[in-house]
């Protein structure tokens, strides 16, 4: 059973100009991004797009559990984790609980960009 839906679109230029800012660059992605998504995507050629995707999938993530930034949630309690296959979604604490509270026992993720967007779509199911 479908308990929730998410959709998040990111325009790339924005997380680029958060991460290269001078003063909060670096606070803004250790606030946001994991040590793993970091280090996935500043392995990759179109860096920003990958990070932008992950911003995306938090987002997305976060209103298919009902829920936003402050509410009981936070960024790097929901971790875009690449394997060999597709990119999955890995819940933590409070975004965990709410999963719990929710009965979903599956998060199923798609992304998608350009050099201009990164698009997440979720289907958080029980």
């Amino acid at each position: 059973m479908i308990v929730g839906v998410g959709v998040d679109i990111v325009a790339v230029a924005r997380i680029r100009a958060a991460l290269e800012r001078a003063r909060t660059g670096a606070r803004f992605c250790a606030r946001v991004f994991t040590p793993e998504e970091v280090a996935y995507c500043g392995g990759r050629r179109n860096a920003y797009e990958s990070y932008a995707a992950r911003f995306a999938a938090k987002e997305a993530t976060m209103k298919a559990l009902g829920r936003g930034f402050g509410e009981g949630l936070a960024w790097h309690d929901i971790e875009v984790a690449r394997g060999t296959g597709a990119p999955t979604v890995r819940l933590a604490g409070g975004a965990l609980a709410r999963a719990q509270a929710l009965g979903v026992n599956r998060l199923h993720l798609s992304l998608s960009h350009t050099g201009d967007l990164a698009v997440a779509y979720v289907i958080a199911e029980s």
